[in-house]
Formats: C-alpha cells, sequence, structure tokens
C-alpha cells in the first residue's frame, strides 16, 4: 500500500511538471518574451492629460506635444560630447552630471537628461539622435495655459522625484505630476494610463519593428476631462483689479456652494511653469519670501475679519434671546469697560438699534451686544462655549472641508482656549474678550470662510461646502458632501433684521458710495488695524481694507469676501473691488467706468515698499501661528468701521 501511494505522489508530481513545462513551450510566450527583452526596447506612450474648463465651456487648460530626451546608462557608448550639447542647449557640465544621475538611479532604466523640448527645438536632434547610442526621444503631451490667470487654483505639474515613487510605484522616473491646485488634488482623474509599446532592436540598439506585432503592446487612456466652477471671465477681470495689490477674493454661489471666483495677489502667469525654464521659474516663485505668488491668500492667509463679524454676534444675541432688533444703545465715541479702557468708535448718531448699528458699524452697540450673550449664562466660560458653537456652525474656526489641497483653519476661541493660553487662572470675563464683539480679539478667519459666512447668511441659515470641480468628464459625478445643506444654529426667522442691516450698510451706510444701479445688494465694511513688533518694537502699520457681501438680496447669486492688505479701511479699496465684481458677475459688464479705473490706476506698492520683517504682535494669547503676511490685531485698539 506504501509503494502505491509513493508511486501515485511521484506519478502526479511528474505530470504537474509536465504539464507546467508544455504550457511554457508551447500554449504560452512567458518565457519567450523574457529572453527576447534584452532585444526588445519599451517606450511608454504616456496619454493626454484631462483638460480643464470653466464653468461655462471656456477651455482653460489643455496639451501641447513636448518631447523627453532619455538615456539607459548601460547602453551608452562613446560619443561626441559638444555635439550633443550643441543640440541640446545645455552645458557639459550639466550635462555630465544628469548621466550621473541616471547611473545612480539605474543602468538599466531610462531617465531624464533634458525635459519637454519643443518642437523647435527637437527638429535639428531628430536627425542626428542615431550618432548617440544609449539615447532617445520620448514623446510627451505636456500642459498648455490658454489663459494667463488662475495659477493658485489651476496649479502646475512637476517631475515625480523618489519619495513619490516609493511611495507609488505607477509611477517612474520622468513622469508628471500634479503638485497643486487642481492639478493636484485631481492628479488621479486628470493623470489618464500610460500605453507601452515593444520594439525589437538591431545590434546598433535601434528600433526596427514592433515586437510582435504589438501583441505586448497598450494603449494610453487620456485623463477625464474637468469642468470646473469658477468663471473664467470673472477671474480674469478680478484679476486686473488686484494688479499692485495684496490679498484675496473669494467669490460663492450660495444656492451650490460652487466658487465661482478665487483670486490670490500678487499673481503669476501659469505658463511659466512649463517648458525647458520651467524648474528655475518654479524655484524663482517658491523662494519670493517678499511677494509670495505660490501662497494663496484666498485659501491660507489667516487675518482678524473685523467688521463683518459684526452681524454673527448679531444673529447670535437674536437667537439667545438677548437682544431685540429695536433695542437702542448709546454710544459716546466708543464703549467704556474694565475702568480706564475704552473701544473706540467714529462719529455717528447715537442711540442706535440694530438695523443703524449695522449700517454705522457701531462698536458700542455690538460691544454691549456680546456682554448680553456671554453674561446671560451662569459664568463667563459657559457663556463663551456657546457664543463659540454658534460662530463655528457658519464654518468659522475649522477647515471647511472644499476640495483643493491647502487652507487653514483660522481661529475661534472657546473657554479651554482662553483657560490654556491667555488666562490660566480662569480670571476671565466678557469686558476681557470684548475685542471678540468687533472680529479683533483672538478671532481669525481666511478669505474663503469668510465668503463662506457670507453665503449662508445669504441662504438665511445654512451653506453648501464650497468646491472647485462641477463635471468630470461631462457627468456631475461629485462628491455627496458638496450637495448636502449645513445648517448653522441661527433660526431663519432672526437673519431679515440683519440682512436690512446690510442691505442699509450699502443704501445710506459706510458703503453708500459704491452702489449698483439696478442692484440691491447686503454687505459690510471693515477696517482692521495692523500691528507688527519690528525690531523689538510694536509698530502700527496701514490698515486693512476688509469688506463681505452678497446679491441679489431677495435671490442671492453670488456672495463675496474680499481682504486687501494695507488697503487703509473698507470702503477705499475692498468695497470697490467688490461691487466692481458684483456688477461684472450679475450684468457681465461695468457701467461705472469711472469707479472701475480708479481702481484700475490706483496701486498699494508704495505701501509694501516699507519695512515689514520683524515679530508678529498680539497681545493676548499664543501667536496664532500664520502662513503668509503676519498680521496680528492688538486687543486693546479699535476698529472704526
Amino acid at each position: 500500500m506504501k509503494k502505491l501511494l509513493l508511486f501515485f505522489f511521484v506519478s502526479l508530481t511528474g505530470v504537474i511538471f509536465l504539464a507546467r513545462l508544455i504550457h511554457l513551450q508551447i500554449f504560452s510566450d512567458e518565457l519567450k518574451l523574457k529572453s527576447e527583452l534584452n532585444a526588445v526596447k519599451t517606450v511608454f506612450d504616456y496619454p493626454e492629460r484631462g483638460f480643464i474648463y470653466d464653468r461655462n465651456g471656456k477651455l482653460m487648460v489643455a496639451n501641447q506635444t513636448a518631447y523627453d530626451v532619455m538615456v539607459v546608462p548601460r547602453e551608452v557608448k562613446e560619443f561626441d560630447t559638444l555635439e550633443l550639447c550643441r543640440l541640446l542647449q545645455m552645458d557639459k557640465k550639466d550635462l555630465e552630471r544628469q548621466i550621473e544621475k541616471a547611473k545612480n538611479w539605474s543602468w538599466r532604466k531610462p531617465s531624464v537628461v533634458i525635459p519637454q523640448l519643443t518642437q523647435l527645438e527637437y527638429a535639428p536632434l531628430q536627425e542626428k539622435l542615431r550618432k548617440f547610442p544609449g539615447f532617445y526621444t520620448q514623446r510627451r503631451s505636456l500642459r498648455k495655459y490658454l489663459v494667463d490667470h488662475s495659477a493658485n487654483v489651476l496649479g502646475y505639474i512637476r517631475e515625480v522625484n523618489q519619495s513619490i515613487i516609493d511611495k507609488d510605484n505607477s509611477y517612474e522616473m520622468g513622469d508628471l505630476i500634479g503638485k497643486s491646485g487642481i492639478e493636484n488634488q485631481y492628479e488621479k482623474e486628470l493623470r489618464g494610463k500610460k500605453g507601452v509599446k515593444r520594439f525589437l532592436r538591431d545590434n546598433f540598439g535601434r528600433p526596427i519593428k514592433s515586437y510582435e506585432n504589438g501583441m505586448y503592446d497598450t494603449i494610453p487612456q487620456a485623463g477625464a476631462n474637468l469642468t470646473i466652477t469658477l468663471d473664467s471671465r470673472l477671474q480674469e477681470y478680478g484679476q486686473q483689479l488686484m494688479q499692485n495689490k495684496r490679498g484675496g477674493i473669494v467669490a460663492i454661489e450660495p444656492k451650490t456652494g460652487e466658487i465661482l471666483s478665487l483670486i490670490s495677489a500678487p499673481f503669476y502667469d501659469p505658463s511659466i511653469t512649463m517648458g525647458r525654464e520651467r524648474s528655475k521659474n518654479i524655484n524663482a516663485l517658491i523662494r519670493d519670501s517678499i511677494t509670495r505668488p505660490t501662497y494663496d491668500r484666498g485659501l491660507q492667509a489667516e487675518y482678524s475679519p473685523g467688521s463683518p463679524f459684526k452681524v454673527i454676534n448679531a444673529l447670535i444675541g437674536l437667537q439667545e434671546g438677548v437682544v431685540d432688533p429695536d433695542d437702542r444703545f448709546y454710544c459716546a465715541h466708543g464703549y467704556n469697560y474694565g475702568g480706564r479702557k475704552k473701544l473706540g468708535c467714529h462719529s455717528h448718531a447715537s442711540p442706535l438699534a440694530m438695523e443703524r448699528g449695522i449700517a454705522e458699524s457701531c462698536n458700542s452697540y455690538f460691544a454691549q451686544v456680546y456682554r448680553r450673550i456671554i453674561e446671560s449664562h451662569e459664568n463667563s466660560h459657559v457663556g463663551m462655549d456657546v457664543w463659540s458653537n454658534h460662530v463655528k456652525s457658519f464654518g468659522l474656526g475649522n477647515f471647511l472641508g472644499y476640495d483643493l489641497p491647502v487652507g487653514r483653519k483660522g481661529l475661534i476661541p472657546d473657554s479651554d482656549y482662553y483657560n490654556t493660553y491667555v488666562y490660566p487662572s480662569g480670571n476671565w470675563y466678557a469686558t476681557t474678550t470684548i475685542s471678540n464683539s468687533i472680529g479683533q480679539g483672538e478671532v481669525i478667519a481666511t478669505p474663503i470662510q469668510l465668503a463662506n459666512m457670507t453665503a449662508a447668511i445669504a441662504n438665511r441659515g445654512y451653506f453648501y461646502t464650497p468646491h472647485i470641480v462641477k463635471e468630470i468628464d461631462g457627468k456631475a459625478t461629485i462628491d455627496p458632501k458638496y450637495r448636502q445643506k449645513r445648517q448653522t444654529t441661527i433660526d431663519p426667522k432672526y437673519f431679515e433684521p440683519v440682512i436690512e442691516g446690510m442691505n442699509q450698510v450699502y443704501k445710506t451706510g459706510t458703503a453708500a458710495s459704491v452702489q449698483i444701479p439696478g442692484i440691491e445688494v447686503c454687505g459690510k465694511t471693515g477696517t482692521a488695524e495692523n500691528f507688527m513688533k519690528i525690531d523689538g518694537k510694536t509698530t502700527q502699520l496701514t490698515d486693512h481694507s476688509v469688506f463681505v457681501a452678497f446679491a441679489p438680496k431677495d435671490d442671492p447669486q453670488i456672495a463675496i469676501a474680499v481682504f486687501i492688505e494695507n488697503g487703509y479701511w473698507g470702503s477705499r479699496y475692498a468695497a470697490k473691488i467688490a461691487s466692481l465684481m458684483i456688477e461684472k458677475h450679475l450684468k457681465g459688464e461695468i457701467t461705472r467706468t469711472d469707479l472701475e479705473q480708479w481702481v484700475l490706476n490706483h496701486t498699494l506698492e508704495h505701501e509694501y515698499e516699507k519695512p515689514y520683517s520683524g515679530e508678529p504682535f498680539q497681545i493676548n494669547g499664543p501667536p496664532v501661528p500664520l502662513e503668509g503676511p503676519e498680521v496680528y490685531i492688538n486687543n486693546d485698539k479699535s476698529l472704526i468701521n
């Protein structure tokens, strides 16, 4: 019996080996393919990266043909170095450095010697490349920018490095990847899939014919086309208005959360990120620590919001039942608190109810509303947490969750924050944090958060998460979270008196000088004082200009936030720019050409030439980490409007 079992297992093993041998030799080309690999040249066929269109179908980003010069170190023979350098228009040392780099990467795999030759640069090389064994060209599709704006939003592509390859083996040296903006966020969709072509080579290493009639070749799959929510025309116009200024503009469609415009200034032409000079250009942009053109101020810059934040305190006061729209408060050119301290205010009629309090941007009015909110609970700690939760329901103090790769949280303080960072003794009250009433103090927000806050007010209590992509390959396959309403903690009935006050800002208040004929606009100006430590001394710099608005009043189609660094006061720059953007979006043309010319012809470069280097300044709490212009507000200083 044992002999039979042994015979059975030996026979079974023999049959298995025989079957495998027959399969490999007769039915499979696997061994043949492996044996012929040394005689086969593999060339990747790169797909077209997906196109990018604006919301109206305007093509913003397409592709163009370019050629990478590649080298396989083990195949390199002695060659005329100077002639190749002349053809490639590169220095001999640079060529030698690239070849050495390729050897360090792999002797057998191809590496890029010089990327992205144009058709004109490729022509003289094409006929003579056969004289340089081991070198060949690889056709690829590169970006072609059909607009000269929106660089920070669109992003750019760069070659992958070893760390990217280690994380994702579908990339190889020389491949391109989105490094910022939409190109980065939607890399998977835009990238497509490489194809492969194999050629038999002669004894000189030259390809002579397709290997096995293309049996093992694959066809490249083009990347998906994206339709984004931006209005290219509005983007272009906004960038013109922001020339020689620094700051951010964010416009959102309240009914959908679609981002209509996202502008950061200073800016640059996206086309400089392509071509042979791209590395030099990109490195120069990144190293620019003064103007920081690659820093998206609309998404990343954190500022004290100033007076636009007052409308949030009005809404919270109504929700908490501590104020009525008809309640009037006195203002004696400011609000006295804490003994000798005073929250200053400009001259206006007194006393004021809510509508005029918003229209005139009265600091005293909102200081007293804020005190009532905090002091209506058993202690200031509970009151602060209630206030903080209301504010955060508008999307402030945290990441909004939009589909772009950069952003900052801002800051909305609560009792834990004050107990931990500002007053460890726990001995603080409403008057201690009174600057929060006017959007100063510890309150920090980004322009997109302010635009989203304004959209929530326009919608009377809810908003949709802002997003930048509208369609993928013609289908609205957008993440469901962008279609879900996010409710604030404020009942819809409390929005009307606040919205009426914002409407009066335009009709008779602090923005009355920038009215748009035929359009009912609701807005709020802001003037944020700007302090910084320079050479160890607290120095006051020129105020920032802030403005938020939505329009039309009863059928909101656009909500916008404009922040102009060192722009003096709210109505001087920010309100003018916002009103022009609103008119451009709703009417398609500008009727107030005198206002337009004023904005186009005025510059703030003289403000930015002042010495801004130094330590950020903040009285209460630890410095909030800011990237970009380090703007801190003195808690004991007042805003004008």
